[in-house]
């Protein structure tokens, strides 16, 4: 394709990171894959934008910046500097890093909700929540902590124990005080404004279903659209860092409201800086450009329904589509601070290059919602042995040849013909996975045809025939034939590979290289000195990075246990009881059916059980330590059936499921030995 003559406009954007902590090698997961898709369309010479920005509104963000003695505007500023050095280190090329606490963000925000209040889809009414009387704040259930109600332990907060795992509302508390302040919590009402979010029932259901979203990601939200849409708190009270809502003094946007609408400020803000760009011709509701979001399994209900509807009631136009991915685990597990595979960008940068955690991402990402795992030992093995072994093995196993034979210049010559043949006929099978973001089938066919580079050149074997008299034009002719290849394998991995294709286009001693180029081969060329490209991964560095992330668990105070602190020291035996007490718990095993986030809860997920002849419906406060609820269906566990059922605001609960470990992440699930099922008791 003419790179002068573009026939697609693209916008992307990956999903804002929370300007509240360092990027991890989870979150690079998306922002690789991104980088790769828009490398890949402009390297076909198409006008792709990609568009990001920190999130950086919120309680979170206030209250961090206030405990470190800095102004909220100083801590976004901070952490915007650090993100967007990982960023840059680790190639993600942004045309636009930006941040949602702009002065574009205040003006699209307020224009939208304007848009949207004018045509009927907000509400207000009246709601009553703990109040900190010493902060002057109203508390989200995360912020209130006290004595469970059901075990008595104390010291958790407002929506569940994580002791016990009994879940309730904020109101049911013993002795509730604020997680900020220590202060004792009064009920106070405020208004809140609601987005009607019903009002688009009809619409979403066309769009979702409209190939803008993964099969599976539609049948998700196919379920959030069948149980009926509610309105949408988009308020929060004073104070709160972010923008006040137009002629309602104290009240302000909640944060998830002007975060996806910071990727229209991005774009807006680079427009002042691209005069090329038109933010009208990207966002009017008549645009013929292409509109991507490339985001997270656990944000998709803010993405395909919020935003959406948002885009359409304001009068906007909605995405083209919206590409959801999954989790990152480390060695088949999730991320561990305490094993060290909890490891943020900056720690594996200061051990690894990027370009091979790229690599690897690329070769396994498919187009589905499937959790991707970096398992290590194979990280070392698939990078040494694909880039190392035989992309970068072809150049310097014929560069030397060429130098040494014929002053570095390659000559006219294709000695094997049905070789070239297979790599044009690849071309378009490579392009056509990548547009579709099936990375994985991208690399496995470009590495086919490194193989049979490869083992085409190890059949020459110009090495041997180098010393045998009267061979020196058809070494020639297989080495220049190799370095071609070469440069065609360099072309199809730029996208994933920026830096191997500027090292390599160093030695080749060509332009910037476009895709359209792996149509021709080089003659009668003059190639720069070969310099080595790309070092083996050792081992003994993924050892060193490890260490490194564990020692940053401990430098963020997080104390080791010393010895003989173990377990029991931290939560001692209770009282003894009686056998009778114990008996009368009615324990069973329980198969989990289905398992599913819950709109509106901090940890909670909602667990639908098989009891054998009965089913069951469980809130239960485990969301940190499982993030892709849909790995928990299929499962057994215990389950506490004789709990009498406690209403909260998400529904009933009817029991418990058990569980060990100190919570947040580390929560586990108590599960039966094979050959258990469903309604069998425990004793």
């Amino acid at each position: 394709m003419s790179s002068n003559a573009p026939s697609r406009q693209i916008l992307v954007t990956s999903a804002l990171p929370y300007a509240n902590g360092s990027i991890h090698l989870g979150h690079m997961l998306e922002y690789i894959q991104t980088d790769i898709w828009v490398r890949f369309q402009k390297l076909r010479g198409h006008q792709a934008v990609y568009v990001c920005a920190d999130d950086a509104h919120g309680s979170a963000i206030m209250l961090r910046a206030e405990k470190e003695g800095i102004t909220s505007e100083q801590l976004i500023d901070n952490v915007k500097r650090e993100h967007s050095t990982d960023f840059a280190d680790f190639l993600v090329d942004f045309d636009n890093f930006h941040s949602t606490h702009s002065e574009e963000n205040r003006e699209l925000s307020s224009l939208i909700y304007e848009r949207l209040k004018d045509a009927g889809h907000i509400s207000t009414r009246s709601v009553t929540q703990y109040f900190d009387p010493e902060k002057e704040m109203f508390l989200a259930d995360r912020f209130i902590k006290g004595t469970c109600p059901k075990c008595a332990a104390e010291d958790q907060y407002g929506d569940n124990c994580e002791k016990c795992g009994a879940t309730y509302e904020p109101t049911e508390l013993k002795d509730p005080r604020s997680a900020i302040s220590g202060a004792t919590p009064v009920l106070k009402d405020s208004k809140h404004f609601f987005f009607r979010l019903q009002d688009f029932s009809d619409m979403l259901k066309q769009w979702t279903r409209s190939g803008t979203l993964q099969e599976a990601v539609a049948n998700k939200i196919a379920e959030w659209l069948d149980s009926g849409l509610h309105e949408w708190d988009i308020s929060r009270d004073a104070p709160y860092f972010g923008f006040e809502i137009p002629g309602e003094p104290g009240k302000y946007f909640y944060v998830w409201l002007d975060a996806p609408i910071g990727y229209m400020a991005s774009f807006k803000n680079l427009c002042a800086r691209r005069p090329e760009l038109s933010f009208d011709a990207f966002w009017n509701a008549d645009s013929s450009a292409e509109l991507y979001h490339f985001i997270g399994k656990d944000i998709v209900n803010f993405h395909t329904l919020f935003w959406p509807a948002m885009l359409e009631g304001a009068g906007f136009r909605k995405p083209t589509a919206v590409n959801v991915h999954g989790y990152l685990t480390v060695n088949g597990q999730k991320m561990s601070k305490s094993r060290g595979t909890f490891i943020k960008a900056r720690t594996y940068l200061d051990h690894l290059s990027p370009e091979y955690l790229r690599y690897y991402y690329a070769a396994k990402l498919g187009r589905g919602v499937e959790d991707l795992d970096l398992n290590l030992e194979d990280f070392v093995q698939k990078v040494n042995s694909d880039l190392v072994g035989k992309v970068v093995n072809i150049a310097s196993r014929c560069a030397g040849f060429i130098h040494k034979g014929n002053a570095g210049v390659m000559v006219d010559a294709n000695p094997a013909p049905e070789l070239t043949a297979a790599f044009t006929a690849g071309a378009p099978l490579i392009a056509d996975a990548y547009e579709k973001r099936d990375f994985s089938r991208a690399m496995r066919e470009i590495m086919g045809l490194a193989d049979k580079a490869n083992a085409w050149i190890a059949d020459k074997a110009p090495w041997s025939l180098n010393k045998q008299e009267g061979k020196q034009d058809e070494v020639q002719a297989i080495c220049s034939l190799g370095v071609n290849l070469f440069r065609q394998l360099v072309i199809f991995l730029k996208p994933v590979l920026p830096h191997l294709a500027a090292d390599a286009e160093a030695f080749l001693n060509v332009a910037p290289l476009r895709w359209d180029d792996h149509q021709t081969l080089l003659a009668n060329h003059q190639l720069n000195a070969f310099k080595p490209l790309m070092a083996r991964i050792e081992p003994a560095k993924i050892d060193a990075m490890i260490e490194a992330s564990k020692e940053d668990l401990a430098a963020a105070n997080e104390a080791p246990v010393a010895a003989g602190n173990g377990e029991l020291s931290k939560e001692p035996l209770e009282a003894e009881i009686k056998f009778d007490t114990f008996a009368a718990v009615d324990l069973r095993i329980a198969l989990i059916e289905k398992a599913e986030f819950v709109e509106g809860a901090d940890k909670l997920l909602r667990l639908s059980l098989d009891i054998g002849d009965a089913k069951r419906n469980v809130f239960s406060g485990i969301k940190s330590a499982y993030p892709d609820p849909s790995k928990l269906e299929g499962r057994l566990t215990l389950y506490v059936a004789n709990l009498a059922p406690r209403k909260m605001k998400f529904g009933v609960s009817e029991g418990m499921v058990l569980a060990a470990g100190p919570g947040g992440e580390e929560i586990f699930l108590l599960s039966p030995d094979a050959g258990a099922k469903p309604g069998q008791r425990v004793k």
